[in-house]
């Protein structure tokens, strides 16, 4: 006997099974395994050692253990039994049989030493029960793992009435939900009904508007025209009229113009939100279009200490544009700016890039406040406290 085994055994009949399944049962028990892992050692051997039995053969069984294991192997006299093995195999962690060797192993606690001669010497004292007590001890295996399956059914039973509670609980939240859900969807679609009803009330609104606006300039701008050419005649030399009432035709000329600058970005402005203003691209001179552009916007800063600079430097000989548009978004650009510059400077600059022309227009005068940048674009919009006149048309046009 070597220094890891602890006993032998010949197993030659049915009290020798018994030994072999209780030898089994106590070394287990004495190498600290569990007692469900006790009791499949103790039949795994039991079924060798009575398959080996029933075919009239004799094993030679020696009980042992390595490091991690506990280590039983079973030598008979003849072939090894194949319902035995079949057994044991689904009982213990490695069964091997080389010719009539048979090796089977179960994993032990590791950090678990135990005291072998004690452990000899408990097996060496064990002497083979009858039949009838292995057969209880059996008996008592036997209704200890019915405790455990009827524990382990309780357990069962437990969670899954948990479950169906659980459940019952996920179906009410569930419910819950889809109620609410199912009125927000009603909420969103009355909601996206009434913005429907909202928007086609607002783009009527705005095809009333840009009609009344069209409608407006349109008949406004023919009366207006005849002023200004009457106005020019009775300014004309010879008209018999002393310097106050030219002083006084002068106004009414001044004012005259404006209203008809008036009237003419407001029919532009409702052309260009009904869609109806057509852009006609052509070649364009573009040092002749700030030429003529210099000429009129000049006369605006007359009355001021503002100079107005509309350079042409480096620009290009044409460009691909609507002339009249881009001359009447200019010119709205620059009289805004005089409008706003006390005194200094009014500048037109062109940028050229190779896939585009920049034109920039910058001024000296009071400039537009960081939180104002996006509403100075809203018709009718102008700066809160900065009283210049006009309409506030000029770069919702432009």
């Amino acid at each position: 006997m070597t220094d890891d085994e602890f006993a032998h055994l010949h197993v030659r009949d049915l009290p020798g099974v018994f030994a072999a399944r209780r030898l089994g049962r106590e070394l287990a028990a004495g190498l600290a395994l569990e007692q469900q892992d006790q009791v499949r050692v103790a039949t795994a051997l039991s079924e060798i050692c009575r398959s080996t039995v029933t075919a009239g053969q004799t094993a030679v069984i020696a009980f042992g253990a390595d490091q991690a294991s506990l280590v039983v192997t079973v030598t008979v006299d003849g072939e090894p039994p194949k319902d035995g093995m079949v057994a044991a195999t689904r009982l213990m962690d490695t069964v091997q049989a080389r010719g009539k060797l048979i090796r089977m192993t179960k994993r032990r606690p590791p950090h678990i030493a135990p005291d072998k001669r004690v452990l000899r010497e408990q097996l060496a004292a064990l002497v083979p029960e009858s039949s009838l007590e292995e057969l209880r001890r059996q008996n008592q295996d036997l209704i200890a793992a019915l405790d455990d399956v009827t524990q382990q059914k309780e357990q069962l039973l437990l969670l899954n009435a948990e479950l169906q509670e659980t459940n019952r609980g996920v179906m009410a939240l569930y419910s819950e939900l889809s109620d609410e859900l199912e009125q927000t969807n009603r909420g969103v679609v009355a909601l996206y009904r009434e913005l429907d009803e909202k928007s086609e009330e607002l783009r009527l609104a705005s095809e009333s508007k840009n009609r009344f606006w069209a409608n407006v300039s349109h008949e406004l701008r023919t009366p207006l025209n005849s002023i200004l050419g009457l106005t020019r005649l009775l300014a004309e030399p010879g008209g018999g009229l002393g310097p106050e009432q030219l002083y006084q035709v002068g106004l009414i000329r001044n004012s005259t113009g404006t209203l008809l600058t008036l009237v003419n970005d407001l029919l532009d402005v409702a052309k260009a939100e009904s869609g109806q203003l057509v852009i006609e691209p052509a070649e364009v001179s573009l040092p002749a279009l700030l030429a003529a552009l210099r000429g009129l916007v000049r006369p605006m800063a007359e009355d001021k200490p503002v100079t107005v600079v509309v350079s042409a430097d480096g620009v290009p000989a044409t460009i691909l544009t609507d002339e009249m548009a881009l001359t009447a978004i200019l010119r709205n650009l620059l009289s805004n700016a005089i409008k706003y510059t006390d005194s200094g400077e009014v500048r037109l600059s062109v940028g050229t890039f190779p896939d585009r022309v920049e034109i920039q227009v910058s001024d000296t005068g009071t400039g537009i406040p960081a939180g104002q940048l996006e509403r100075v674009f809203e018709e009718f919009y102008q700066v809160p406290g900065a009283k210049r006149g006009g309409t506030g048309l000029g770069l919702p046009y432009a």
